[in-house]
Formats: C-alpha cells, sequence, structure tokens
C-alpha cells in the first residue's frame, strides 16, 4: 500500500468533513473528480503512477491511467485500470516502456454515464538499460587457445564504457574473474583465448558495461583439446661461481601422461634434450629442480624445463643466469711502493706487497684502481699474481697497449695520484693511467658548481684530506676540477659510487672532508663538522658548541667560557665519531677530557695529528 503525499488525502478527508456538518437531506453531491497524484519506482521499462479520486459524484465505473510520448495522453491511447482504491488513492505499475523516454502520464475516471474526467497531466522518464550483448559459439578450438565472436548491438541507451570476454574453470563467469578488455561502444568484436590448458572445459560470457549496469551474454562453454604438457622455468637460485639450482614445474600434463620431465641447459639460448639433460624422475605434475656443478665462474648460461608427454616435448621459457665471477686483483709493483707508501706492509717490486687494482662482481672482465707515486720518476708493471710467476705484463711500445712479453718494458709515470684502468676485453689488454687531483663541488661550496675546493693527498693514511665551508645545498667529489671522473653517493650514505646522485648538506659549518679511493671500487669518504660537548661546555651534555677552522695554524678552534667539569671533542653531533683521552694523542671513543676550574679558555682540535690544546685566557 502506497502511503506516501499524505497532505493531499487530507484534502479529500476535510472535505468528507464538510459533507458530515450538513443535515442528511441537505447534504450535496459533488460532481466526480479525478487527480492525478505521483510517480514512484521508475525503471528503464517501467514505472508506478498513481491517481486520486477526489469526489464520486453519481458513481465511477472506472478509474486508471493513461499514458504517452505526447502531451495530454487519452484513453484512447495507452491506459491501464486500477484494481482497488485504497483510501481514494491508486497505483498502477505500467510497464513495456522505452528506455531513457519522457512519457507524459493523466489519471482519469470514468463515469456510470459513460464520461471520462482526467487529472492534471504530469510528466516522467524513465532510466536508461543495460546494454545487450552476444556471444557465438568458440571456433578454431586448439590445445592452447580458442577464438570468440562477440557482438554489443544496442547500448540500452547509455554509453558503452568497457566490453570484454570474461572466462572461468566454472560455469557463470563475471567481469571480476579473468577477462580481456576489448573496447566500448556497440558494434561486433572478437578475441583469441591464449594460454590456456590442454583438454581442459572453459566457461565464457562477453560483457558490456554501462551506466546502468554489466550485462553478459549467455554463456558458451567448450573443451580444449590434448596437447604438449605445459612447463614452466623458474629462476636460478644459490648461484655462486661453480655451482647454481635451477627449477621447473610442469603445471599441467597437457590431457596425457607424462613419460620424463627435467631440465636442460647450454652455453647458448633455448637448449634442448639433445644438449645437456637432467632427468628429474618423477612422471607428474609440481615442482622439482636439479643442482648444477662444475660451471665456469662469470660464464652465462640458458636454461629451460622440459616435461614429454604422449603429443612430444614440451619447453618453458628460457632463463639466463650467471656464474659469480673470480674477483681478481692485478698488482702494481715498481720502484715507487716504499717512498709512496711510507705505512703498513709495501715494498718495491714486491707483487704482493703493492697497490692493485681489482674487477667487480658486474663487470669482471675490467679493474680499476688508484696508486700513488711520489717519486719524481717511477717505473711499475703489472703482474697478475702476488709473485711473478706471471702472467705479467708491460710496455708493448704501443700507447696504452700491454705486452706479455717478459722483455716488456717498465711503464714511466712522474709523481701523482693515478686513476689506473685495465680492459680484459680488448686484444691485446688495454690500459689507461690518468693522474688525479681530488675536490669538492657544488652549490654547498665557496666555488659553487663551477670551482672544486681542493683536498690534499696524505700519504700516511693513503687518503684526500681538507677543510671546506659548507652551506646548506649539495655537493659531490671530482677529479681534475672538471667532470671526466667524479663520485656521488646514490645510496645516500659514505658510499661513494661513479657519476653518483648529488650529496646534501643541511648545516653551515666548516667540514673536515676525508675522501678514501684506496680501496679497489669501494670508495668512500666522511665529512666532519667538530665541536665539544660536555657539563664542561656551554651546551652541557645535551648540546654542542661548534668550533671553527683556523686555515694559518691548521686547527679546528673555539673560545669560550667553561665551567669546572668535562668535554669531549665530537663530530656532527653524533656519538659516532668522538674523541677523548690524553690532549697529546687523542683517541676515538676516548675519556671525558677535565676542566680543573671555571675561566674562558682557547681550545683547539688538530686533525693531522689528533692532538688538542686547551689554554686559559
Amino acid at each position: 500500500m502506497k502511503v506516501k503525499y499524505i497532505n493531499i488525502a487530507l484534502v479529500f478527508i476535510a472535505a468528507l468533513f464538510v459533507f458530515a456538518a450538513c443535515e442528511k437531506d441537505e447534504q450535496i453531491k459533488l460532481e466526480a473528480q479525478a487527480e492525478s497524484w505521483n510517480t514512484d519506482g521508475i525503471t528503464s521499462t517501467s514505472a508506478d503512477l498513481s491517481g486520486m479520486v477526489v469526489a464520486q459524484g453519481a458513481g465511477i465505473k472506472e478509474h486508471g491511467v493513461t499514458w504517452n510520448t505526447s502531451e495530454n495522453p487519452t484513453i484512447d491511447g495507452n491506459k491501464k485500470v486500477a484494481d482497488e482504491v485504497e483510501g481514494a488513492v491508486y497505483w498502477i505499475n505500467v510497464d513495456g516502456l522505452e528506455h531513457l523516454t519522457k512519457y507524459f502520464y493523466k489519471a482519469y475516471v470514468i463515469q456510470n454515464d459513460g464520461a471520462v474526467l482526467y487529472g492534471e497531466q504530469k510528466d516522467f522518464s524513465t532510466l536508461a538499460h543495460m546494454a545487450t550483448v552476444t556471444l557465438s559459439a568458440a571456433e578454431e578450438i586448439t590445445a592452447r587457445t580458442a577464438k570468440l565472436m562477440a557482438n554489443v548491438p544496442y547500448d540500452g541507451k547509455s554509453e558503452v564504457t568497457e566490453k570484454g570476454i570474461c572466462w572461468s574453470l566454472e560455469a557463470g563467469p563475471t567481469a571480476k574473474d579473468t577477462k580481456e578488455v576489448l573496447g566500448k561502444g556497440i558494434g561486433e568484436f572478437e578475441h583469441t583465448m591464449v594460454d590456456l590448458m590442454p583438454n581442459t572445459m572453459y566457461y565464457v560470457r562477453s560483457y558490456a558495461i554501462n551506466a546502468i549496469d554489466t550485462a553478459y551474454s549467455t554463456e558458451v562453454s567448450f573443451t580444449t583439446l590434448k596437447g604438449l604438457a605445459v612447463i614452466e622455468t623458474g629462476e636460478a637460485t644459490a648461484v655462486t661461481k661453480t655451482t647454481a639450482t635451477i627449477h621447473g614445474n610442469a603445471i599441467h600434463d597437457g590431457g596425457s601422461a607424462i613419460s620424463e620431465r627435467g631440465l636442460v641447459y647450454a652455453l647458448t639460448e633455448n637448449p634442448t634434450v639433445d644438449d645437456t639433460k637432467l632427468v628429474d624422475g618423477e612422471t607428474t605434475t609440481g615442482e622439482y629442480s636439479a643442482d648444477l656443478s662444475g660451471l665456469e665462474p662469470g660464464v652465462t648460461y640458458h636454461v629451460r624445463a622440459y616435461v614429454i608427454n604422449d603429443t612430444g616435448v614440451s619447453y618453458g621459457a628460457n632463463v639466463p643466469f650467471t656464474t659469480v665471477p673470480n674477483i681478481f686483483n692485478w698488482y702494481l709493483p715498481g720502484d715507487y711502493v716504499e717512498a709512496s707508501y711510507p705505512n703498513g706492509d709495501y715494498a718495491n717490486w714486491d707483487p704482493g706487497k703493492s697497490p692493485f687494482v681489482r674487477n667487480t662482481l658486474d663487470v669482471g672482465d675490467k679493474m680499476e684502481g688508484y696508486a700513488y707515486m711520489a717519486n719524481a720518476s717511477n717505473s711499475w708493471k703489472f703482474a697478475s699474481q702476488t709473485n711473478w710467476d706471471g702472467p705479467n705484463y708491460g710496455d708493448s711500445g704501443t700507447d696504452g697497449e700491454l705486452s706479455d712479453d717478459p722483455n716488456a718494458g717498465n711503464f714511466s709515470n712522474e709523481a701523482g695520484y693515478y686513476k689506473i684502468n685495465v680492459d680484459l676485453t680488448t686484444t691485446p689488454y688495454t690500459y689507461t693511467s690518468v693522474k688525479t687531483d681530488w675536490g669538492v663541488i657544488g652549490d654547498a661550496t665557496p666555488g659553487e658548481w663551477g670551482t672544486s675546493s681542493d683536498l690534499d693527498y696524505d700519504p700516511a693514511s693513503m687518503t684526500w684530506k681538507g677543510v671546506v665551508h659548507m652551506v646548506a645545498g649539495s655537493f659531490k667529489f671530482r677529479a681534475n676540477n672538471a667532470w671526466d671522473i667524479n663520485y656521488g653517493s646514490s645510496t645516500g650514505d659514505e658510499n661513494l659510487n661513479p657519476g653518483g646522485d648529488n650529496i646534501s648538506n643541511d648545516v653551515e659549518a666548516d667540514y673536515e672532508f676525508i675522501l678514501d679511493l684506496s680501496n679497489p671500487n669501494t670508495y668512500t669518504y666522511a665529512a666532519y663538522r667538530w665541536g665539544i660537548i660536555g657539563d664542561a661546555t656551554p651546551g652541557g651534555w645535551d648540546g654542542d658548541t661548534d668550533m671553527t677552522w683556523d686555515a694559518d695554524n691548521g686547527v679546528f678552534t673555539i673560545t669560550a667560557d667553561l665551567t669546572a667539569g668535562e668535554f669531549k671533542f665530537r663530530a656532527n653531533d653524533d656519538w659516532g665519531m668522538n674523541l677523548g683521552g690524553s690532549l697529546d694523542e687523542l683517541t676515538e671513543g676516548g675519556a671525558n677530557i677535565a676542566i680543573s676550574e671555571a675561566g674562558n679558555y682557547t681550545i683547539t682540535l688538530n686533525r693531522a695529528n689528533n692532538t688538542a690544546t686547551v689554554v686559559k685566557n
């Protein structure tokens, strides 16, 4: 029962009270009158229309609604008779309407004398409808493919924003299952399903989506043919210099029994069972693996899983993997070593006690490293072992080319810090030796991006050092005030890589830089701004008091009022790097330094030898 729009019904009830107020013989019989009321439940093809009997007059034999797509509908056109009137109101469900169409309707009553009375005209519009979509039977069915033809002949008067094919191994697939989107709008479309499982039944429907809903075609089913097994090659794991584990997965038997499964590998792509074959031993579907050994370091191998059934041999995808290359050194013995490397176990013309160049895991056939040569003139060679058993390489007489002739000459370099590279991909092998001087550059440095701030090489620590006043910004390290050789940090830490990302600096201060290029292919840096911290200092143990750089004396310095207590030197407001202990020989993490009485003090820190002074002014 509809109970809406009570205000109109109240008009009718009020009229009844007027009648009740009159004497029986004084009652006035009103003329019959109908009123159109409202609409409800509008869909794409139907609507609930209502009317109201305002007055019965001399009697009514029929009441209902009439409608049309043009104005002023009458009972000569579309009409429907109401079954009953409840409380003067009746509702009629009208169906069979056209989608997304405007209709005009009126309530009507027919009096006993045949006169037809109409209510006022009202209108409503139906909604759009789901699209119509069809699907033909599958064609060109194979073990792994099938072709489907579909059509959207009608869009339901709402744009089809997506249409396609959906399928499943169970009846009633929807667009939430596996699907292929094949366009939009009305019209025919087709799709060839691929990578299907052999000897398997699939259920398919086409679909079309508009603003109303998703429409589906009738369901089509088909069964693929028997065929080759379905096999997958997994990634190689546990790869070392000489071993690896390779993986396969027999996903489907192709509709016939598996007689053999395994893995094949070779140095060329797409190996077959005619290459090296490892038979698994099982004849079921599922995952399996095999361990390889006796492989060559730094070599790329190709693997495929295979399965044999009654139809033939099927292979998974070709999966390459490369064994770990040997990490090896070439040594740089010469007459320069003892003079250039005063600390450590170094000796002239001893390959095992010389600087060296090294390859990487990523690039196994190229080597690089840095060597400092302090003499005015320095002679040297390459040795591939820690002794002279060879092969050894000297000057071929052609610039940049190496010779393994035992009588080949020595290389000769003037004093300097050299970046040395060796390329084993060429015939003969080649090398470069580039003299470098290092500096810091960037918008955080005094020279910004135009001029490097120089660093100095310290043979004792085998590092480049210097103090640079930095502002907030970014920086990099580069050689020879040019961009041919430069390092940044793509990992955002102390590790450097060639051409790496700019390094950020947030705090303006005087920074001590230490650039370490002494370990081939493992280059690092440190940047320290120094301060004092402790209960004797203005910041107590909670905050550092910064020091500044005294370039004339080569020390960090600060003059401050101290109280009796203790302090330490600390870098970058962090305990990761701090100095304490004896002022004549500071050590990392050393003991707190005592201040016996309050006063104004000048404190210096000499990082060249890790000594300090504390002088009361």
